[in-house]
């Protein structure tokens, strides 16, 4: 008999049985190595917001563009998201992307009514 015999289950089917040299799935270290480097560029960019004091607007932007750019790098690679098929990654990525959506037109309302609230009642209370 060959590696590849198949058993029979409870149900009656046919189940393939594991063969002893399976391996799983093997990746470069240097792809590894190289996400880390990323990583690490990613940081120290965004310390840097920090080091040169940027203020207002820019900085979260900045600071949460970096954090994006490293969450995303850490669940595509170190989670193996970017060789899944693709309809798994979409359901682990569509539905947060719809909330994000969701939130920033919650903003842009909030932001619609308090000017609305500026222009008809005035600043003062």
């Amino acid at each position: 008999m060959n590696d590849s015999r198949a058993l029979s289950n409870s149900s009656g089917g046919q189940t393939q049985a594991p063969t002893a040299n399976a391996t799983g799935q093997q990746h470069p270290i240097g792809l590894y190595l190289k996400i880390w480097g990323w990583l690490f560029v990613l940081s120290v960019l965004s310390y840097m917001v920090e080091l040169f004091d940027v203020q207002g607007t820019a900085r979260w932007t900045l600071v949460i563009g970096f954090m994006l750019l490293k969450a995303g790098l850490i669940v595509s690679v170190f989670m193996h998201v970017v060789w899944e098929r693709l309809s798994l990654v979409y359901a682990i990525l569509v539905p947060p992307s719809v909330i994000l959506v969701f939130v920033f037109l919650m903003v842009l309302e909030g932001e619609y009514v308090a000017w609305t609230r500026i222009v008809f009642f005035g600043e003062g209370s």
